[in-house]
């Protein structure tokens, strides 16, 4: 016997592959288990075509077994074995599979899963051992052989002998415990039976260990222990199954077991893909928001398999963040277990699979907004924030996929309506679709402005959410219609004839309002009349593309220091039918001074309707009283 060297330059090689493929040491389980259910499938997929074999599906089996006491982990498998030659060849090759030539010389499609197709899964058991041996004995051969080695000096192969028949089993001699590891948590049977739940449980053998169970039968009794064997994993994943084999009760008992949720979901999508890129995937839409969802501390993703083995528990490259909320599962065999995290997002097929998801998702959305409006509505108040921050955030970028998934409140009726359905009953020759901002409904409907838009008929959409205005603001228009502000300076509602009189009066008291402006022109851009109050005396519009309402948005966020306030250049305009426009001009040919007066009343009472501050309270309170007292 003698230490032959790692054909490819082993040590830096087994180093970059141990550090740096590998984000968590635990996975080495999953990689063994894997090569096992593959040597299994190999004897199975002969046993199909060579009676000889004499052995059923049920008869295949992965075994663990743990010596706590002295630190080692053993997995076994009846599968195929290996040969001398294949021992040297696969194990004595970094990065060379022999599951991936297997499939190859046996002319084997896509549909027959072999899950061990990159070659380095055996060796991320050097992470956690400080020797591997690997005993294993081929179909066929009446030789069995023993391979060792401690991932750096290269490796040993002998002639043994393996009494219990053909298959292979790996005994890990596990490193000692350190400050910053403990390796032993891997003999550590709920350790253990964790991560097979965790990687393996759809691994189609069974993985049985020995498990230790205690009875307490009698109080100031010793416990009575129990020893069986146990399967481990479920085996089947109801991804896999057909629809027509499941009931919703079957998806929503998968649904609250898996993913922790006491309540059903509202919604489930179980799809399988073939082409392009192959997975099956099985999402669900939830019915409430985890307690930290509109935090910074949520992580997004979906759990990623590769022919039913984890490979990442949640992978946030499937879900864009205005689906982030979408919980579930993707399995798909294009995908290598050995993969890093940096080189998962830049997987074609994966991006193939996150396009496919969002089509999926949306169209499952559209479909319960139009065949179930109530149930749409109730999801829509849990999630419907996060559609408008996708299509601000992502520039409109978004807005193909979400724009009719959108709903605002609207004057129509006083229901949630979507601007498909806006757009729907506008009236002839209507080419805008106009909204309204306010803190709340009520507080929208005491706007000046609106009252107006409602006399002659339109409806009107109400803003309730700080993102509302900036999402339609990238949005630009829907269906061809720009979106107009009840607030912006020209709603162009008059007739001609009702333009050229107010053109005509704009004219005359053109002086008047210079020298208002000139009063409070460090607060207005201008003063002007209205066209668009009916029965209030003043109100306030914007004249730039940052509106009272994002001014009023932006100003309240914390990262705001005061220093930097943003500041939207507004209008006072003042409504001609209202009593208060003759006394205007009355002031300003007989009493300018009180005219002043009168400017920052009024725009101080437009700062109030539009819920903005009023910049200077004492000021404000000894100007009514002086008028008061007049």
């Amino acid at each position: 016997m003698q230490t032959k060297e790692f054909k490819a330059e082993s040590k830096r090689l087994l180093d970059m592959m141990i550090n740096s493929i590998y984000t968590h040491k635990e996975i080495f389980l999953r990689e063994i288990i894997s090569n096992a259910s593959d040597a299994i499938d190999k004897l199975y997929f002969r046993s199909l075509t060579d009676t000889s074999v004499g052995m059923k599906k049920d008869d295949f089996a992965i075994n663990i077994s743990a010596d706590k006491e002295n630190g080692i982990l053993t997995v076994s498998d009846n599968g195929i074995g290996m040969t001398e030659e294949e021992l040297e060849n696969n194990l004595g090759t970094i990065a060379k599979s022999g599951s991936l030539a297997f499939k190859k010389e046996n002319e084997l499609g896509d549909d027959v899963d072999i899950i061990g197709q990159f070659g380095v899964g055996f060796y991320s058991t050097f992470m956690v051992a400080k020797e591997v041996d690997v005993l294993t004995k081929a179909y066929g051969s009446d030789k069995a052989y023993l391979w060792k080695s401690n991932g750096v000096d290269g490796y040993t192969i002998e002639e043994s002998e393996k009494p219990d028949g053909v298959g292979t089993t790996i005994t890990i001699h596990l490193k000692d415990d350190t400050e910053d590891e403990k390796y032993s948590t891997y003999t550590d049977q709920y350790q253990l039976q964790s991560l097979v739940k965790k990687y393996s449980d759809y691994i189609r053998f069974p993985i049985k260990m020995e498990v230790e169970h205690t009875h307490y039968k009698e109080e100031g009794k010793e416990p009575e222990i129990t020893k069986e064997i146990e399967t481990l994993n479920s085996m089947t994943p109801i991804w896999k199954k057909n629809k027509n084999e499941l009931t919703d009760e079957d998806y929503n008992n998968f649904y609250v077991e898996k993913f922790m949720d006491y309540e059903p979901p509202v919604a489930h999508i179980h799809s399988k893909n073939e082409g392009v890129a192959t997975y099956d995937a099985l999402l669900y839409i939830p019915a409430r928001a985890p307690f930290d969802y509109y935090s910074k501390d949520y992580e997004k993703g979906l759990q990623l398999y590769s022919s039913g083995v984890l490979i990442m528990e949640k992978c946030a490259d499937l879900l864009p963040d205005w689906f982030s909320f979408v919980k579930g599962v993707v399995d798909s065999e294009d995908l290598s277990l050995n993969i890093s995290r940096e080189l998962l997002q830049q997987d074609r097929q994966l991006k193939i699979i996150a396009r496919n998801l969002e089509k999926s998702i949306k169209n499952e959305l559209t479909k319960m907004l139009s065949n179930d409006r109530e149930r749409y509505e109730k999801f829509y108040s849990v999630f419907g924030l996060q559609f408008k921050f996708g299509i601000y955030q992502s520039y409109g970028a978004a807005s193909d996929t979400l724009k009719d998934l959108i709903m605002f409140r609207s004057s129509f009726e006083g229901k949630n309506v979507t601007l498909k359905e806006y757009v729907s009953r506008m009236k002839e020759g209507q080419d805008k679709i106009y909204y309204a901002c306010g803190e709340t409904v009520e507080r929208i409907e005491m706007l000046p402005q609106l009252e107006k838009l409602k006399d002659k008929g339109y409806e009107v959409l109400y803003f309730t959410q700080d993102v509302d205005e900036f999402a339609i603001k990238v949005m630009l228009n829907y269906d061809g219609k720009n979106f107009k502000s009840i607030s912006d300076g020209d709603l162009d509602l008059d007739t001609e004839e009702e333009k050229e009189e107010a053109k005509k009066l704009d004219e005359e008291n053109k002086d008047m309002f210079a020298f208002m402006q000139e009063a409070i022109s460090d607060k207005v851009k201008t003063v002007r009349l209205s066209k668009k109050l009916k029965s209030h005396p003043v109100c306030l519009s914007s004249e730039s593309n940052i509106t009272i309402e994002m001014e009023k948005v932006l100003n309240s966020m914390p990262q705001n220091d005061g220093q930097n306030r943003v500041k939207a250049e507004k209008a006072l305009e003042i409504n001609p039918g209202h009593p208060i426009f003759e006394k205007l001009r009355t002031l300003y040919s007989e009493d300018k001074d009180t005219l002043k007066d009168y400017a920052k009343l009024l725009y101080d009472q437009a700062l109030l309707i539009e819920g903005l501050s009023i910049d200077n309270p004492v000021e404000f309170a000894n100007l009514v009283c002086k008028l008061m007292t007049k």
